[in-house]
Formats: structure tokens, sequence, C-alpha cells
């Protein structure tokens, strides 16, 4: 009898993993999904991403908004086998404009970053990339030298998100949520030098060539709204010149 007890304990142990594996995919199979989701390998490797639409700013401490860009534009060159999460990559040039006023610009060309201003010293622009940029390395989670880990999943916007920790070759963390019947990525977070980053993700569309953008995209600060980014324009894999990523001659004082 014990011999029984002992072997139906294993066969329901067995069962149990069976329904276990059955009910909760691993990080590796939730990312590959999401990927698939997303359009697959255009999705990985875009090489050129163009957004244009509109975005609104708010102040930490009021319930209105700091400012609104009606002109909002990014440019970004990706670079391929990225392994630094929170850190430049690629090459990038954010603007941000009110009408004809300009707001703010930012970008990066591969070797210093620069603003309205000039340039940004290397340890200012390191904490400002720090805590903007994170969502790229999702395309280099399936690589050798990461970590990917299981987050309790939860309840997101009026639907379920499965969580994965994905932990880049140097330590650094970004959790992913994963719409757990779209597959696409509603939500991102990682700890920066602002605080605790998040961001939601809503609207998405897919493009002729497959690629699924997110047209809606707000920002928290250890849990305060920063801002929201409304795209009407997406164009990927188009050639870029890259001295559009150079500071411009008016920056700085000419400005």
């Amino acid at each position: 009898m014990p011999h029984l007890i002992r072997h139906l304990a294993a066969l329901l142990a067995l069962m149990l993993a069976q329904f276990a594996s059955a009910e909760e995919p691993s990080p590796r199979a939730i990312i590959e999904a999401g990927v698939a989701a997303h359009g697959g390998e255009i999705w990985l490797n875009p090489e050129t991403l163009y957004l244009a639409g509109s975005a609104t700013f708010y102040a930490p401490d009021s319930n209105t908004p700091r400012s609104t860009a009606d002109d909002y534009r990014m440019w970004r060159m990706m670079d391929e086998g990225r392994t630094s999460a929170h850190g430049a990559d690629g090459k990038v040039r954010i603007t941000a404009k009110s009408g004809a006023r300009l707001l703010f610009e930012v970008g990066y060309n591969g070797d210093v970053t620069w603003n309205e201003r000039g340039l940004v010293p290397k340890a200012e622009a390191d904490a400002f990339w720090a805590s903007n940029f994170g969502f790229g390395i999702i395309r280099s989670a399936l690589a050798d030298g990461f970590t990917l880990e299981h987050a309790p999943p939860r309840e997101f916007n009026g639907g379920m998100i499965d969580l994965v920790r994905v932990i880049d070759p140097q330590g650094q963390a970004t959790l992913f949520g994963f719409d757990r019947e779209s597959r696409f990525i509603r939500y991102m977070a990682f700890r920066s030098p602002r605080g605790w980053h998040e961001r939601h993700y809503d609207d998405f569309i897919r493009l002729q060539s497959g690629w699924v953008q997110a047209r809606q995209v707000t920002l928290f600060y250890d849990g305060v709204k920063n801002n929201t980014v409304l795209w009407r324009e997406m164009r990927v894999g188009e050639p870029i010149d890259e001295a559009l990523f150079d500071m411009p001659k008016t920056s700085g004082e000419d400005r």
C-alpha cells in the first residue's frame, strides 16, 4: 500500500506539473509569441524607425498639462545585438514643437548627445538615456547572456498581462507585460535615475509590412504621469540620412 500511495503521489505531481506547464508558458515562450504578434522579423530588425504625432507633458505637482507638442517626431537608427537595456544605442533624434515654437530637441549620433542648448555632458546624457531608453532591449532578450524570469501576472486596463523580467548581461532588469490574448506589449517598467519608470501602450495598429505599433504611449515616473504620446505616422525600414542625428549648427548659443 505505501508503494501504491507513493506511485499515485508521483503520478499526481507529474499531472500537476504538466497542467502548470500547459497553463503557464515559459518566459521565453511568452517573448517568442510577443515577437510573432508584433510582426516577426521586421519587428526584431527594423533598422530604422520614424514616428510622428503629438505629445502632452505634465508637471509633477499639477493636474493640468504643462505643455503640448502638436508636432512631435522621433527618428531612430537601430543597433543590432544590443546588450545594454538602458543606455543610448544606435542613433536617435526627438523634436517637440508647439506651432512654430521649439519646446525641446535631443539627439544622439552614436558618439555624443546634444539638445537645443548644445552638447550634453556625458554623465548628464547617460542619466537622461537611462531614464528614457528601455523598450528596445526586448529585441535582444532571446540572445545569449540574457536572463528571463517570470513575474506575477496582473490585471491591466481591463485585461490580463503576463509579466516577464528581462535581465541584460550587466544585470539591468526590465519588466515587460504581454497581453494574454493578443501578446502585444501593453506595459514596460524599470528603475531609472528619475525613479520607477513605467509605460502603458495602447491603440495598436498593424502596418502593411506586418509591423505592429502602439499609437498611444503614456509614461510615468514613481506612479505620476509624465507625458502621453499619440503617434499618427509610422515608417519602418526606410532610409534616413545619418547627418540628421548630428547636432544642428543652430544649436546652443546660435539658437
